[in-house]
Parts: C-alpha cells; structure tokens; sequence
C-alpha cells in the first residue's frame, strides 16, 4: 500500500519550510533511517530521513519549492512490487497550495463570508503561534476562523484569507475615521508605486527575513521596553586577559572580551535570581541555571545560539563552545535546541565599532544587553584626579513585565562589577 511522506515539522515554530535538496530519486529504495532531503526552514537547513523503507514511487514537490506546509505530502513511497498509479497524484494539490503561502488564492467577499463559522463551544482554540500574531496584528477573532491544518488547527494562510476590516467593523460600528489610518493598510504594490522611476533591486524574503520581521515587530509591540545604562571600565579586564592568554597560548586557547562578558552575566544572573526569568503570557517563569543566548550575525539575518549552564562553565569552555556554535550558525547547521531557550541575551556590536545602542528583547527572555566598543576616555579616578580610561558602554534593555526597574539596576550593577573584578570570577 501506498504510503504519503509527508513535510515534517523540524522546530516547534515550523509551519512551511522549502524543499531544498532531494537525497533520492524516483525509483530508488529506501530503508528506515536513509536521509532523504534537505529541508530548510527559517533558521537553518536539516536533513530528513525515512521512517518506512519501500521505492520511492513518485516525488511531488520539486527541489527549491518554497512554503510547502508541514504535513502537506511531498512524496509517495511503494512497497517491494508495487507500481506507482495516477491514484497517488490529486496529493499534490496541497504541496501546489503550500508552495505560495504569502500569496493567498484572492476570495470574492461571498467566499469569505462561507469560510467563516462563528464558535461559541467555549473549546480551546488550537492555532499556531504565527497565526495568533498575525490575527493580532489584524484585529481578527480566531473565534471565527474555521482551521484548516492538521485536526482543525488554524494556520497563517487560514489568518491571511480573513479580511480584518469586516471584524473591526462589526466589532466598533461608531470608531471614528482616525481608528483606520494604519501603515499596515498600505500594500506591497502601492509601496512599489512610490518609487517608480527609480532604480532598484527588489530582494525576496525569505523564511529567516520573515521570521525576524515577525518576532521584532511583535517585540516592540508587545514587551514594554524600559533601557538602563551604565560605563564600564575595562583597562583590569584587558590586562587579567592578556596575561590569561599569554599562559593559555600552548593550548591553543584564545579568549576574548565577549567570552568575559558571557561569563559576567551569567554570573550576575545567579547573583540576582528574580532577574533570571522569562515572560510565560500569564505568569512569570524564574530559571534556575543560567542559559545565556548571543546574537551571531550571519548573511541574511541573524542566530542566537544558547550557552546552557554558562555560570558553572570555565572561561576556555565557553570560548570554545562560542566559537563552535557561531561557525555553525553561520552555515545554518545549529539544531533547534541549539538556539532556542535562554532567558537572557547579549548583543555586542562594539567589536564593529558601535559605542551604544539599544537592543530588541527577543520574546520570551526578560532582558538583552546591548554592548558598544571599548574607548579610550578621560575619567576621573579614585583619587578625584583626571585619568585615561578604557570605557565601554552598555545598555540593559528590560522587559517590565518580568523585572521592574530596581531589579533591573541590580542585575546591570552586578555585571559592571563581574567585568571590572574579572578575578573574582574565577573564584
């Protein structure tokens, strides 16, 4: 009997995903375990293997097709001696569907009105979390979506289908016209308009881009924000390090300030433990270990890899595993446990230059702290005389949610003190 593989879902976040790269082809057996495909999702590319064994009958979704939905059949794999049919060939209506997501079929208004079936069981809506922050964003009640993924589960292109306006409309017949001024009314090709005439290269999204742009959007939106700054020197650092390296030279073993900076937060987290917590919607979760999550650049967007446990860790342990999982991030090989998790993080844009800046909470972690360069400044010493100093900037950006300004004084006071007494973190 016929067996339908189907798109499998390889993080939790994961709705669509683009069949990168066929491992087999039509025709070659397989058993339980053969890697079959690379598939790419929005942070990193995986491979994917069999479960059955059986021939690969007929292959449905082509390399490189984009948005095919989780669990859409992407494959038909045979039995020994069994012929593949034209019976296999109406599944390959979903993956046709899934293949184009963010450029949803257009629906007359009467068939908008038919997918809407208004619920009023009391049961829990399933939804996925793309969907929930998209109808937010739109001002639509999922109460009146009927889903279409797996068991009813409402998805993004379910979301996208409801026009908002009837909802708002029905939901505030007296709103004043100042209510419906919105940028997000304004569409791709109006946008494209502004700028005809001139020269430019338009640059697809891909899944990465559009899930920074989410989750960003969604941060700014949601997480009341507040920023605490402080200076930090560094000229006691710069030399215990120096002398470090010198000494760990023969073992290949090169530490740099950011190594130093994981180090002090992690620490400083253990030191203040109410600030160790992230937003759970409706409680606060307070972490025991000390999981430190550090934005990697790489082309097209960004990773933030998870140190785990990086309190109880050594300074080379940490530079080691840093710079390990920064190389697989930027070829997109970090698993998802890998980069998910962390109730803090640390974003440093000092080693390209940037003296200050602020950075965006990535929901759910309680806090992220920007870090500039180190310069050299005039500071007033302990003796009240005018010295030199190495300064480095630094800005704690705290959701208010989880951790009120006081707490959030300590935890940033804790890690000044961490980096300017870098020996006491051996201790």
């Amino acid at each position: 009997m016929a067996i339908e593989i189907l798109m499998p879902a390889l993080s939790p976040t994961m709705e669509d995903g683009t069949l990168a790269k066929w491992l087999v082809k039509e025709g070659d057996t397989v058993s339980s375990g053969d890697l079959l495909a690379e598939i790419e999702t929005d942070k990193a590319t995986m491979e994917f293997e069999a479960v059955d064994e059986g021939v690969i009958g007929k292959i449905l979704v082509e390399e490189g097709t984009a948005g095919v939905l989780v669990n859409s059949p992407i494959a038909v794999l045979l039995e020994d001696g069994e012929e593949a049919t034209t019976e296999a060939t109406p599944s390959t209506s979903a993956p046709a569907a899934a293949q184009t997501p963010s450029q949803p079929t257009p629906v007359s208004e009467p068939e908008v009105v038919k997918a809407i079936k208004p619920r009023s069981d009391g049961n829990r809506i399933f939804a996925s979390p793309l969907a929930r922050r998209i109808a937010a964003d739109k001002g639509i009640d999922l109460n009146t979506i009927t889903g279409s993924g797996p068991k009813g589960r409402i998805v993004k292109a379910d979301v996208e289908n409801v026009s908002s306006a009837p909802a708002q409309q029905a939901a505030s017949p007296n709103a004043t016209p100042a209510a419906k001024i919105e940028t997000a009314d304004v569409t791709p090709s109006q946008v494209a308009k502004m700028y005809e005439g001139c020269e430019f290269t338009e640059v697809p999204l891909d899944g990465m881009r559009k899930t920074i742009a989410a989750r960003l959007t969604e941060a700014k939106q949601t997480i009341p924000h507040f920023y605490l700054r402080r200076d930090i020197h560094l000229d006691a650092l710069l030399k215990f390090r120096s002398q470090l390296n010198g000494q760990l030279s023969e073992r290949g073993v090169k530490l740099s300030v950011n190594d130093f900076i994981i180090k002090a937060c992690a620490l400083a987290l253990q030191e203040v433990p109410a600030a160790n917590a992230v937003w759970a919607g409706d409680r606060v979760l307070q972490m025991k270990a000390s999981d430190v999550a550090v934005a990697v650049a790489i082309e097209g967007g960004l990773f933030t890899p998870v140190l785990q446990d990086a309190d109880t860790k050594t300074l080379s342990a940490l530079s080691a595993q840093m710079k390990d999982l920064a190389s697989r991030a930027r070829d997109r090989k970090l698993a998802p446990h890998e980069y998910m998790g962390g109730s803090f993080a640390i974003s440093n844009l000092g080693m390209m230059g940037i003296e200050n800046f602020d950075a965006v909470i990535n929901p759910p972690h309680g806090a992220i702290l920007a870090v500039g360069a180190g310069a050299k400044k005039p500071v007033v010493n302990a003796e009240g005389e005018l010295d030199v100093a190495t300064v480095m900037s630094v800005t704690l950006s705290v959701d208010h949610r989880v951790i009120d300004g006081a707490l959030g004084a300590q935890l940033l006071a804790a890690i000044k003190d961490n980096l300017e007494n870098p020996i006491a973190m051996l201790a």
